[in-house]
């Protein structure tokens, strides 16, 4: 700290010795900047006003229905947007700053010169905007603002009306792309249901299902073509002991055979069931009712074979038993041959079925790929749509009530006396800066010329023993012209700083 202050003490030593040149160059750089910041011109600053209103009476009212958008967010990045190189230009031309500017230099330092003096500033969170810009003539001034105002308002419409109708486009392409996917995909699903429209089945009815019905009506076909064939074997025996010739002991009772052992095994199978079961059983009552109509089919053979009977002449009359037998066992082996057509026909449903039981996985597995490739394309497809629609509604409420209300608040204006340069605060920083520039010349000038204040500063710097030191005693007429020189210097400097003050009244006097 000692060795900081003893150095700050030698450069002030210094700089005192040439203190005469530093008053000079102070002297002379506070006149020239006296006369600098009276000569600045003058420039005046128009400004305006402008009040965004971004609630919409129609927004909340169209809510769910329109495309949601941040009107504040948007207001706000066209206000940071609006100075950009497009619109000064127009803003130029506009206000008619390039009359002057005849070559393409002139005309690139006048946008960056309107670029840099043009102001665009949110008051607050209110959407208040001030837009401001500066020039040396008023009127010229005024026009700007009032431009770039015009241009502000018609940014705000122009962009919001250009960005719906580039979203509106990109829609529009989207849903016609997925529209052809969703063409593709319906062909794919119907090309491959007509594929395998015999695989698919009824829908209602799984593969198990199918299988189950199946094998049950298999399983009752071949228990009906059992009894068949045993009550045509029975005929063959009864036709086998009876001679064509012979008697009958009851020619007015033709036999059923075949019905008989129907009936037989149905009144077994129910006395079966009435053990296990009760009378209302659904089981009993089907047997029941299948027994009856066994019975009433036996009593209409009976007399159908009793008329046959009756009409029949020849040898054959002769025994009516036997041709009763030869009548029945026609029927027995068309009944059999009929059943063993259904079985075969059964049989042959439950193959498939089993084959379509084995590709049934793959099958479902290919359908449920295409159903998922379906639905995704047609749940995007119906996005679109529906947010096509709201974009167009959108468009009509901006049409209607407009993306924001722009409203000038304070008109486009110039001050009466001008706004810059603030000459009462530049004279006392000019009277300021030149005792700094003058303090500067007499510290460099030490520098240039140094000397030495005490023995130590010249052992130091020489690096040599000093032996001894001689002061000096001023005499009086030494110690009056000192004293006299630093009132001098002294008077010199409020002086200089007396004139810059002055000036700086005379500044606020005249009202400049």
């Amino acid at each position: 700290m000692d060795e900081l202050i003893r150095k700050l003490v030698g450069f002030a030593r210094g700089a005192w010795r040439y203190r005469w040149w530093g008053m000079l160059l102070a002297w002379v750089a506070g006149i020239a900047g006296a006369v600098g910041v009276y000569l600045l011109p003058d420039k005046y600053e128009a400004s305006a006003r402008i009040y965004v209103d971004t609630q919409s009476v129609l927004a909340p009212l169209m809510a769910g229905l329109t495309v949601p958008n941040d009107v504040n967010q948007q207001v706000t990045m066209l206000s940071k947007t609006l100075i950009s190189r497009p619109n000064v230009e127009k803003l130029i031309r506009m206000a008619d700053l390039d009359l002057n500017a005849k070559t393409k230099n002139q005309r690139e330092e006048l946008v960056d010169r309107v670029t840099k003096t043009l102001k665009i500033s949110s008051v607050g969170k209110d959407n208040l905007y001030t837009i401001s810009y500066m020039d040396e003539k008023p009127d010229r001034a005024k026009r700007t603002v009032q431009s770039l105002v015009s241009i502000f308002i018609e940014s705000g419409l122009g962009d919001k009306r250009k960005d719906t109708e580039s979203a509106r486009r990109f829609i529009e392409d989207q849903i016609k792309n997925y529209a052809d996917k969703l063409d593709e995909a319906e062909t794919r699903l119907k090309e491959f249901k007509l594929k395998n429209l015999a695989l698919l089945g009824d829908s209602a009815k799984d593969t198990i299902g199918t299988m189950r019905e199946i094998g049950d009506r298999l399983r009752q076909a071949q228990l009906e073509l059992r009894e068949a064939e045993n009550s045509r074997d029975a005929i063959k025996k009864q036709l086998a002991g009876e001679h064509p010739g012979g008697a009958s002991s009851e020619p007015d009772k033709p036999s059923t055979p075949e019905l008989d052992s129907r009936i037989d095994s149905l009144k077994k199978q129910l006395d079966d069931l009435l053990r296990n079961y009760t009378d209302k059983h659904p089981d009993v009552q089907g047997t029941r009712r299948v027994l009856a109509e066994l019975e009433r089919q036996r009593a209409d053979e009976i007399k159908a074979k009793k008329a046959a009977t009756t009409s029949v002449s020849g040898v054959n009359s002769t025994n009516p038993v036997y041709q009763q037998l030869k009548i029945s066992l026609t029927d027995a082996e068309a009944r059999v041959a009929q059943l063993k057509t259904r079985v075969g026909e059964y049989s042959a449903r439950s193959t498939q079925a089993q084959e379509l039981m084995r590709m049934a996985p793959q099958i479902e597995q290919e359908l449920a790929q295409l159903n998922r490739d379906y639905e995704i394309h047609k749940k995007e497809y119906d996005q679109l749509v529906g947010r096509r629609e709201s974009a167009n509604i959108s468009a009509q409420m901006e049409s209607v009530a407009g993306v924001a209300d722009f409203r000038l608040i304070d008109p486009p204006s110039v001050p009466s006396k001008p706004s810059a340069p603030n000459r009462i605060m530049l004279m006392p920083v000019v009277g300021f800066l030149a005792l700094l520039v003058g303090l500067a010349l007499s510290i460099l000038l030490d520098q240039v010329r140094p000397a030495f204040f005490d023995s130590r500063a010249l052992r130091e710097t020489t690096g040599l023993p000093i032996l001894g030191s001689v002061s000096v005693t001023p005499s009086p007429d030494r110690k009056q012209r000192e004293r006299r020189s630093k009132w001098l210097f002294m008077g010199a400097t409020a002086s200089l700083l007396s004139l810059h003050l002055g000036l700086t009244v005379v500044m606020i006097w005249l009202g400049r």
